[in-house]
């Protein structure tokens, strides 16, 4: 079985965190055992002087792990800013090596980790290094999720190009409505990345503020993922065609 899988975007908030939790929830509905981690997270709230990473909570009560917080978020920032920019704002150095330290950890206990990036795929996460360090340090293949609204062609095809580029192995594309407003160019969109990128694009999740309805329900999370998602071809370029 393949270790794991990192979730990215072509931006901030485009719904990793809810597609990082559906893949998370379907996968625990199949019976895999799924580890998870959130290892940068930045404009989280904070509870006195302590920020709360809530992404890192929201996905560990998904997989229902027990595992130590500390270990599925290695570093935390109330900054609404890249992580790597925030740290410095705080004097926080960001260690990947720590990081790394920490996923094997976590993949030691785990039949399969799912990793969720933070902000965009370029985001700096400390100083004078971008995201796909960290990916290439974990050695994990990634999935990109981008808005499937007008505009996210150009995001697509430039993120995908980058990753070709830098050797990354990117296993699919899954879009996700930001907004509930209709966009025509949704039905087109994916069609057109397929055609011009060759990587598959997995489906689009609908629109649902704020979680609604999914927070703490998992087999609700995971019947919504399984209806939008194409699960074959996902399951088939995870290498869990068995689940």
């Amino acid at each position: 079985m393949p270790e794991g899988i990192f979730i990215t975007g072509t931006d901030t908030e485009v719904g990793k965190t809810l597609i990082a939790a559906g893949l998370v929830a379907t996968l625990k509905e199949r019976g895999v055992d799924v580890g998870v981690m959130k290892p940068l997270e930045s404009g989280a709230p904070s509870f006195g002087s302590a920020p709360i990473p809530r992404d890192a909570l929201y996905l560990k009560e998904i997989a229902g792990v027990i595992d130590d917080l500390n270990l599925i978020n290695s570093y935390c920032f109330q900054a609404p800013l890249a992580p790597g920019v925030a740290a410095e704002k705080e004097g926080v150095e960001i260690d990947l090596k720590r990081i790394k330290m920490q996923y094997e950890e976590l993949k030691g206990r785990h039949q399969f980790m799912v990793v969720e990036g933070a902000g965009g795929l370029l985001v700096p996460v400390a100083e004078g290094v971008l995201l796909p360090e960290l990916i290439k340090l974990l050695e994990l293949p990634l999935i990109l999720v981008a808005r499937s609204s007008l505009g996210t062609i150009n995001h697509i095809l430039l993120s995908l190009f980058y990753c070709q580029e830098e050797g990354l192995e990117v296993k699919g594309v899954i879009m996700s409505e930001s907004t509930p407003d209709a966009d025509p160019s949704e039905k087109s969109n994916a069609q057109v990345v397929a055609q011009f990128s060759g990587v598959p694009v997995l489906g689009s999740l609908p629109y649902l503020r704020d979680y609604a309805g999914v927070k703490g329900n998992r087999a609700f999370l995971a019947q919504i993922f399984t209806e939008h998602i194409d699960m074959e071809k996902l399951l088939q370029g995870l290498g869990l065609t068995g689940c």
